[in-house]
């Protein structure tokens, strides 16, 4: 898995729109050499701009208000800003041209970050990196699969991030090996729909919170981009997936608000001791509580949990572990569904990808004990590529403010 933080009270906002900028505080994260949960050494986020993508359309009518228009005119900002995709405020153009200066010199602007760079496999996945206003660099991602059920369709799923880096670092992770900086913040996400939405000139019918970073660890902004995408973007909470390598007490706070996303956690391993060896923070989060919180969160919410499963040649892979891992799951409850993920191999990594073999012993081991099993399919793996490693390429530092931000393609592999 792959796996956000802003401040600023402006003078002609209304307390809805104020609230609606309050700071994002960074969440904690587990320290590396005890059991408790810790924050990670971070440069702070940049200050939280008037941003008008993830306000909702009443935002926007208040804001409309408070700019001395007419109501209705909110609406109108919340079809250019969300059906058009309209990038900047000069481009409002069947906006009164007082709205619009009243925009700009209140310093409101849409959100919209530039591409930096664009990679496109064989298979039609598309790979960008966002170059952010700190000139930090995230990935999001594009993966088109033609709908076998509805001839010519074609659904469109966004891998999204959620910060920039990941704290966490799982060992198999390449997001990991490129550190961690901050959290994003809400409009910082619901721009790589946007964007993946431009290159394909086609709408996202699905998204998954499985790019850069730990979504649970920027839990409120993870959750103010997924009302905007349901709400303002109209894409189907059940089409939206929120995945989590586990943060105590998160997922109890997650299903407080009884959504009715999937919600994926990264197991990995069928036992403690062996997660332990490939996900760190697991010490600070027992596989006992874990599935503890699946359970708890069905009762909740009617909505079972989904287990993701990276497959590593020789390390988790054999078909003892995933009668261990039936086990498991059938001792908190049953019914689960498991996502295998063969490993994409990333340089520097001790990590293989396991054999087709394996694979196939894995998920007959599953389906023996009646666990319902799926294997992700690996997009882009000709080019030998996984999620983090592009970004890893072009960056562990700011990029200079006057760095081109120009365009380029080639083939890219691609394991959100």
């Amino acid at each position: 898995m792959i796996a956000i933080s802003m401040a600023l009270i402006h003078q002609v906002c209304s307390p809805s729109v104020a609230r609606a900028l309050r700071p994002r505080c960074v969440a904690a994260v587990p320290s590396r050499k005890s059991s408790t949960f810790t924050s990670p050494p971070a440069r702070a986020s940049p200050e939280s701009p008037k941003v008008l993508i993830g306000l909702s359309e009443e935002e926007l009518q208040q804001l409309a208000v408070d700019l001395g228009q007419e109501k209705y005119r909110g609406k109108q900002l919340h079809q250019l800003i969300y059906k058009r995709k309209v990038k900047e405020v000069e481009e409002f153009t069947n906006l009164p041209l007082a709205f619009r200066n009243g925009l700009q010199e209140a310093g409101w602007r849409v959100g919209r970050s530039p591409v930096y760079q664009s990679v496109t496999a064989s298979d039609g996945t598309v790979k960008l990196l966002l170059k952010l206003d700190d000139n930090r660099l995230i990935e999001t991602v594009g993966i088109p699969v033609e709908d076998k059920n509805s001839k010519g369709s074609v659904r469109l799923t966004a891998c999204i991030s959620s910060q920039v880096g990941c704290p966490l670092r799982c060992s198999f992770c390449a997001t990991g090996k490129g550190g961690f900086s901050r959290n994003l913040q809400r409009h910082e996400i619901v721009e790589q729909v946007f964007a993946i939405e431009e290159i394909f000139n086609h709408r996202v019918t699905n998204v998954v919170f499985m790019g850069m970073g730990e979504p649970m660890l920027n839990m409120k902004s993870v959750l103010e981009a997924h009302r905007c995408l349901n709400k303002d973007v109209q894409i189907g909470q059940r089409m939206i997936t929120i995945s989590t390598v586990g943060v105590p007490n998160t997922i109890k706070r997650l299903a407080s608000h009884k959504l009715q996303s999937t919600l994926a956690v990264s197991l990995h391993a069928p036992n403690q001791k062996l997660r332990e060896t490939i996900v760190p923070s697991a010490k600070a989060y027992p596989l006992e509580a874990i599935m503890k919180d699946c359970r708890d969160y069905f009762v909740q919410t009617s909505r079972r949990v989904s287990f993701e499963y990276a497959l590593l040649a020789g390390v988790n892979d054999a078909v003892e572990h995933a009668v261990e891992l039936a086990k498991l799951l059938r001792e908190w409850g049953g019914g689960y569904h498991v996502n295998l993920i063969p490993f994409n191999p990333i340089e520097g990594s001790e990590y293989q990808r396991p054999y087709k073999k394996a694979v196939m012993a894995f998920v007959a081991a599953l389906e023996s004990h009646k666990i319902t099993v799926s294997v992700r399919q690996t997009r882009g793996l000709d080019a030998n590529a996984a999620c983090g490693q592009l970004r890893n390429q072009f960056q562990k530092n700011p990029l200079l403010a006057d760095t081109d931000s120009s365009q380029s393609e080639s083939a890219v592999a691609v394991a959100c």
